[in-house]
């Protein structure tokens, strides 16, 4: 992904964070190429393997570190953060950037939801997110400047059927997003979030895509991929965004248009 020079990372230190899915190793590669140091946090061991290994391409190429570990920092336990912070510390004394990349997905109907599913998505998508601005916010506060990116799905703001514990899930991440923005703003920190509709990180065909009815009715008529996205990500993670926060900025193919 070309990278305009007033978008460049370079020298910049990015924390990014991944609740699930497939989309975090190309998220990381944007970031990456754009210049910056990556270090991942992952829920997971399995969902941080793929992100380094993406990463191994631009050893040698760019001068950025590309590190990472497994904490389950939205636990609620704070060994599990200390070990992540630690760990990050070990290399870097200063962080610029951080990607939230909470949207860990979960489809049950209502009446199938038990307690602990509610609270197992709120954890990974919310609480972590909320855990990962309050301590490098803080830091952030400390040197006067900062970045902060949280991946939201379109239904932080539209309901779907049997997606009420994701839903409000994202709507939580988005108010947060919101009112970090107006707490931040004056310490030189820029708090957004990037909204993402149907997507994968599969290459699919588009005549295969097109079989789907959420295809169908997706005005751009093919689902979103990570490539779409990392744009975007780029910019809101750069110096050059110094006069949008507090913002939901969707990236979603024109469902958002749809009534």
């Amino acid at each position: 992904m070309p990278t305009l020079s007033e978008y460049s990372l370079s020298g910049k230190v990015a924390i990014m964070y991944t609740a699930g899915g497939n989309e975090a190793p190309v998220l990381a590669q944007a970031l990456a190429e754009a210049g910056a140091d990556v270090f991942t946090i992952a829920r997971r061991q399995e969902l941080l393997d793929p992100v380094l290994a993406g990463l191994t391409q631009f050893s040698g190429k760019y001068a950025g570190k590309y590190e990472g570990i497994a904490a389950d920092v939205g636990s609620g336990s704070q060994a599990e953060l200390k070990r992540a912070m630690d760990s990050f510390a070990a290399s870097h004394d200063r962080v610029d950037i951080l990607v939230n990349d909470v949207r860990s997905m979960f489809a049950q109907p209502l009446a199938d939801i038990s307690i602990e599913d509610w609270d197992q998505v709120q954890s990974r998508n919310v609480r972590a997110a909320f855990v990962l601005c309050k301590e490098l916010g803080q830091r952030m506060r400390e040197q006067q400047y900062g970045r902060i990116v949280n991946l939201v799905s379109i239904l932080a703001e539209r309901g779907m059927v049997n997606g009420s514990a994701f839903a409000a899930s994202q709507a939580a991440v988005l108010s947060l997003t919101r009112s970090l923005a107006v707490e931040l703003g004056t310490s030189n920190i820029r708090v957004n979030a990037l909204g993402t509709g149907w997507t994968t990180a599969e290459e699919i065909p588009l005549e295969v895509q097109r079989e789907e009815l959420l295809v169908r009715y997706t005005p751009l008529r093919r689902k979103g991929h990570p490539r779409d996205i990392g744009p975007l990500m780029v910019y809101l993670a750069s110096e050059s965004c110094d006069y949008t926060t507090g913002q939901a900025v969707y990236v979603d193919g024109g469902l958002n248009a749809h009534p």
